[in-house]
């Protein structure tokens, strides 16, 4: 992707983010988000504007901000807090985090509070293969605000909600969707989070078996949506 359109859609992921915080009370409230949206603009508007408090996500869109982290935390030595190894969907996973106060005056970003830097270690119990990942983050709460325990939970939180995008990529393979024309990937995207929020809704134990089941019944993609009489009449009953 050019560095024009790069630019171009995270543009287009700010001015639509913003409308839809505009009716929610922010207030004191901590924001997370992908790193798409890692901008000074957006930054400033949860800061200046909504007396909120930002957490983002820094990747290679914005490499120099990147590039000066990764240099800051190259020799970090012992983790400021370490989450201990839990269990879930068959892992074994490991969270440790690192935070300083060092770059704020340097870098360009408005009202940084500290950097951090999350290592997340999983093993996967039924095969014992292990991997590693390295998260590097921006918050504008202070030390005293935000100890690493706590930011270490808010990632967390953050990631419950990034198990959308595992659904995404486990049911409909998106990270191998070859829809590139204009905003045909996020117009897609949109769609497939639609059919999953609809399923979710209806609390759906497991979503790939029911969109197996929907794919081979039409009748029943109406149903849930809602469109057949039957399907309203079970949702609306008269009442005489």
């Amino acid at each position: 992707m050019s560095a024009d359109r790069e630019m171009l859609k995270q543009t287009n992921e700010i001015g639509m983010a913003i409308p839809l915080l505009e009716g929610i009370d922010l207030n004191g409230k901590d924001i997370t988000m992908d790193a798409l949206l890692t901008q000074r603009r957006l930054a400033r508007y949860l800061v200046e504007e909504r007396a909120a408090h930002y957490h983002m996500t820094v990747k290679g869109n914005q490499p120099t901000l990147l590039g000066d982290l990764i240099e800051c935390f190259t020799h970090r030595g012992e983790p400021e807090f370490i989450d201990e190894a839990t269990l879930a969907h068959g892992r074994i996973e490991t969270r440790r985090i690192w935070t300083t106060t060092a770059l704020n005056d340097y870098l360009d970003f408005p009202h940084v509070g500290q950097a951090f830097l999350i290592e997340r270690y999983v093993v996967h119990k039924k095969t014992g293969q292990a991997s590693r990942e390295l998260a590097y983050g921006l918050t504008s709460r202070s030390p005293a605000q935000a100890k690493p325990q706590r930011l270490l939970t808010i990632n967390r939180g953050h990631w419950a909600i990034e198990s959308c995008h595992y659904l995404l990529d486990w049911n409909y393979d998106e990270d191998r969707s070859r829809i590139r024309t204009g905003f045909g990937s996020e117009n897609m995207t949109r769609l497939r989070r639609f059919a999953i929020g609809i399923l979710k809704s209806r609390a759906v134990k497991n979503v790939a078996q029911k969109l197996r089941v929907l794919n081979r019944n039409i009748r029943l993609v109406f149903d849930y949506l809602c469109m057949t009489q039957n399907a309203q009449r079970a949702v609306f009953p008269l009442r005489l």
